[in-house]
């Protein structure tokens, strides 16, 4: 079941949020590094702006009670990066390591795309760290294309993601 996050809901986005992220890249950064992005990125202030913001959507996935999962959405001015107002980014796709291989990410993309012309947007785009195979492979198989890259900061550690996009 997919269902969009409430403010109430921000205490177990966090949760979700710190874990899924420490699961997929806490061996490639330093503990220093992966705590202080954890506690920029995913604070109680910082989750409940967002979670508020009319241009952001948040969608757990759940596996019974239990969250397996989420997406972030953004359009308009809460991209990340000025890409217009036809696009819609997908900012998050995160699945509990629990869940994997089931279809999971498959269904959260497929709530984005639904999203995106929801929205009457005409592009989706994502940034995926360079060295993420997985990830850029799921891209790649749903339709996505490399256009540029841009800096992502972990800590004080500067890395450089891909830009995917895809026309819908």
């Amino acid at each position: 079941m997919i269902e969009q996050c409430t403010v109430n809901d921000v205490r177990q986005l966090q949760t979700i949020s710190r874990q899924t992220f420490t699961d997929t890249f806490g061996a490639e950064n330093t503990p220093a590094d992966l705590a202080r992005y954890l506690e920029s990125a995913y604070n109680i202030d910082k989750l409940t702006k967002e979670v508020q913001d009319p241009n952001s959507f948040f969608y757990f996935i759940r596996i019974g009670q239990t969250v397996a999962g989420y997406l972030k959405l953004n359009i308009d001015d809460a991209q990340s990066e000025a890409m217009g107002s036809d696009t819609l980014e997908i900012e998050r796709i995160y699945i509990d390591k629990e869940f994997k291989h089931q279809g999971l990410g498959g269904m959260l993309f497929n709530k984005a795309i639904s999203e995106a012309k929801q929205h009457n947007k005409h592009k989706v785009w994502l940034g995926v760290w360079e060295h993420n195979e997985d990830a850029k492979g799921f891209y790649e198989h749903k339709g996505f294309h490399p256009f540029s890259d841009h800096v992502f900061t972990v800590g004080t550690d500067k890395q450089r993601d891909i830009l995917m996009e895809k026309l819908i």
